[in-house]
């Protein structure tokens, strides 16, 4: 027994790398992984404690046993057998192929990431490029949402700053989770998004069982009462107004509400911006009547060095104001009214969101001058200023949030920016937007054109939003 064994130095190598790899997966990992768990929870329960909605069980799970949940879930798994039939394929290659969506839709939600790295990041980048500004806001209202109930905010979509805008002013409330599409599975940036709490969904890829392990993903969320974020309109806005909302994710929460207990509140978020970052991309695309548009790394490269060029030698102040507004809360078993939801319930609640959306845009002074001028033009600064004060009184009559300052500073503000980006013209008779400055002028004016209606203007003053304090 205690004979002296030759063998070859690899031989001893491989022996020795294999008890290595047994000892770390059977006793140090699990060990690591306890110790850092429970860590995680002691932090969590601290967070908890500050956060107006805690952070949900649901939310925290492991994402394996997440995946494995959503698989064998039996409206997945009744999938998994229409699929094998419809096409042909043994049910186990289904069923693979569902576990491929599971792992592709589930997040990896990090507290830490979120509350840490993420929601800083998110308010630096913010203040770097804005100045931010609370439009509408309810808080009684929103205080008086019953805790037990799941939120969703459901936001229009202006551009991609509203992922970090909305992260970093809703981070007091709860972690918010995101339905984000094909642009960000790219590495490294996917790792970081699914760790922020977001989960991807394909927008193209409209297949029965991608659909329904996509549908039973969001009614587990919602039923675990998980907060939401959803943008209806299924991409950016091309046009600035807001588009007519889809209602593929809003459906998946509807029909599943009578499936459990937990009331769902919807919160209409609009967000606004006096200069929206993507906005000739999008312009080009409206153009072109196609909404896959990308931008050329070279452009978005030259974009960036030209700001930080702007940043090291002081001429950069900021790209203006970026708003947000809070609507009225709808709850959704007061809208049901206790009646089974059907397809026409989730188009009802698609189009009363609209509406409480457009009801707290932010008017803002870019938009604001911008439909002026391509009202009527030339007109001197004065001239501008005196029709800029005419809109506010009309909406403040109204009781629509408005900004907090003067008609001369928003005038000033505005065209300050305007003039800074070349779309404008100064004569002798006034000012007249630039030669071809007319379609992104009108992307902004379009933002807030719906106040002006002539539906609107003729609404009740009873039907106001609140109007949040000045400071």
């Amino acid at each position: 027994m205690f004979r002296s064994v030759e063998i070859p130095l690899w031989l001893l190598v491989l022996i020795v790398l294999f008890a290595t790899v047994t000892f770390a997966s059977h006793f140090l990992f699990p060990s690591v992984r306890w110790f850092f768990r429970k860590r995680m929870e002691r932090a969590v329960a601290r967070l908890n404690t500050r956060l107006a909605r805690p952070i949900e069980p649901f939310k925290l799970a492991r994402r394996h046993d997440m995946i494995q949940r959503l698989i064998y879930d039996p409206a997945v798994a009744q999938a998994v057998v229409e699929h094998a039939q419809s096409h042909g394929v043994p049910e186990n290659v289904a069923f693979e192929l569902a576990g491929d969506y599971a792992r592709e839709i589930v997040p990896s939600f990090s507290a830490t990431a979120y509350f840490t790295f993420g929601t800083r990041l998110a308010k630096w980048l913010s203040r770097a490029l804005y100045r931010i500004r609370l439009g509408a806001f309810d808080r009684d209202a929103l205080d008086a949402i019953d805790p037990g109930a799941a939120v969703v905010f459901v936001m229009n979509h202006r551009s991609n700053m509203d992922y970090v805008l909305v992260t970093w002013l809703a981070a007091r409330t709860s972690a918010l989770s995101y339905a984000v599409g094909e642009w960000a599975r790219v590495w490294p940036l996917s790792p970081v998004i699914r760790a922020m709490g977001a989960y991807f969904i394909r927008r193209r890829d409209r297949g029965a069982l991608y659909r329904r392990v996509l549908q039973r993903y969001v009614q587990m969320a919602t039923a675990g009462g998980v907060t939401q974020a959803i943008f209806p309109e299924g991409g950016l806005s091309l046009t600035g107004r807001m588009a007519t909302p889809k209602t593929g994710l809003l459906g998946h929460i509807v029909e599943d509400f009578d499936n459990h207990g937990r009331d769902v509140i919807f919160v209409p978020v609009a967000l606004n911006y006096d200069r929206v970052l993507e906005d000739r991309v999008l312009i080009g695309a409206a153009a072109a009547g196609n909404r896959r548009f990308r931008v050329p790394p070279s452009r978005l490269a030259s974009a960036v060095l030209a700001h930080l060029g702007q940043r090291i030698s002081g001429q950069f102040k900021s790209f203006g104001t970026a708003s947000v507004g809070f609507g009225r809360p709808l709850s959704l078993a007061e809208f049901l009214g206790g009646a089974t939801p059907g397809p026409q319930d989730t188009a009802r609640l698609a189009h009363e969101m609209k509406t409480r959306i457009e009801e707290v845009m932010p008017v803002l002074p870019v938009p604001l001058v911008a439909g002026i001028l391509l009202d009527v033009s030339p007109l001197p600064p004065e001239r501008i200023e005196i029709r800029v004060a005419a809109r506010l009184g009309m909406l403040h009559a109204r009781g629509v949030a408005l900004p907090r300052r003067d008609a001369t500073r928003i005038t000033a503000d505005a065209l300050e920016i305007l003039r800074k980006r070349g779309l404008l013209r100064e004569g002798g008779d006034g000012l007249r937007p630039a030669p071809g400055a007319e379609p992104l002028l009108r992307f902004y004016a379009d933002s807030v054109a719906h106040h002006f209606a002539p539906a609107r203007l003729a609404a009740p003053v009873s039907a106001a939003i609140p109007l949040p304090p000045a400071r």
